[in-house]
């Protein structure tokens, strides 16, 4: 390796366990050359990090990071995103030159090193376009989230998987916003120091609908390089924008929504049960490796995930 460089998510509690182990094995089953490096919180139990230890997954303590207290509130739907501003604390990492920030609800399917070396301006962040439709029509989503603002919906194979959506000063609002599940970045106390004024004094913050996501497409608003789909293949648009989507071409597929594929059982997954069955697919490769030798830490992997 030429640089120092990692794979890093964010670990908060035992119930993503399973997730974080899962992206390990991915990016080891598909020859990554860089490590996953696991940021933690002080509440993530000590059982979790001895099974990280033992799995020899490289734990990275940081302090949670919050608004202001009273400064922001998340609708009850949305409640799991509490611990995401955490997330933000990747750009003081600064010992590494380059990350690729990934949440551990996503699988790698095929090696994208590639990301390491992405031509990036030092203060800039590369990241896809957040889907912007709202199909389940979720009254708390921004109005204009509709299929017509999404940046996806005029993408068509096989160009967008080198011409993601062109940001312009006439392009709508959602065409500005990203997604964080997968995101490249230079960190540097400089950068996080900045993000973090704009986190205590931005008067926009109160109006974040998804914490850090919302952020970081403002903070980084002109200042972030569009990545094709397949980098964060959001499970939904597998379903809503068919034009664009291929199986075969995915590098990191993001199992976004509530409904995690460890919490459903196989069979009772709808429209995403061939997705959820490719999770399933590598945690049962996982448990291959990983129960022979860990009897204990596996005993705990399991118990955060739907009994079979």
């Amino acid at each position: 390796m030429s640089r120092k460089a990692a794979y890093v998510t964010l670990l908060t509690k035992a119930s993503y366990l399973a997730g974080a182990l899962v992206m390990h094995h991915c990016l080891v089953a598909v020859g990554s050359k860089y490590p996953l490096v696991i940021m933690a919180t002080p509440g993530l139990p000590q059982a979790v990090r001895d099974v990280l230890d033992r799995r020899g997954i490289q734990i990275y303590d940081v302090p949670s990071l919050q608004p202001k207290e009273g400064a922001h509130a998340l609708a009850a739907h949305d409640e799991r995103f509490g611990d995401t501003w955490t997330k933000l604390r990747v750009f003081e990492m600064h010992e590494y030159e380059r990350i690729v920030l990934l949440d551990s609800d996503m699988i790698v399917m095929r090696n994208m090193d590639e990301l390491m070396d992405l031509e990036l301006p030092h203060d800039w962040i590369a990241a896809a376009h957040a889907c912007a439709c709202n199909p389940r029509k979720l009254p708390h989503y921004p109005r204009d989230w509709i299929p017509e603002n999404c940046a996806h919906t005029l993408m068509v194979h096989p160009t967008a998987l080198t011409s993601p959506p062109v940001i312009t000063e006439s392009s709508p609002r959602p065409y500005t916003l990203l997604n964080s599940g997968t995101v490249v970045l230079n960190p540097s106390r400089k950068l996080f120091d900045a993000i973090t004024d704009f986190l205590y004094t931005s008067p926009l913050v109160p109006t974040f609908s998804f914490p850090d996501q919302d952020l970081l497409s403002a903070f980084f608003r002109g200042k972030w390089k569009p990545l094709p789909w397949c980098y964060n293949a959001l499970k939904t648009l597998r379903v809503i924008h068919k034009p664009m989507w291929r199986d075969e071409e995915i590098r990191c597929l993001h199992y976004i929504l509530s409904d995690k594929p460890w919490l459903i059982p196989p069979g009772a997954g709808g429209d995403y049960e061939v997705v959820n069955q490719w999770w399933w697919d590598r945690f049962e490769k996982l448990r291959e490796g990983m129960e022979p030798t860990d009897s204990e830490g596996w005993k705990l992997v399991t118990s955060n995930v739907v009994q079979l």
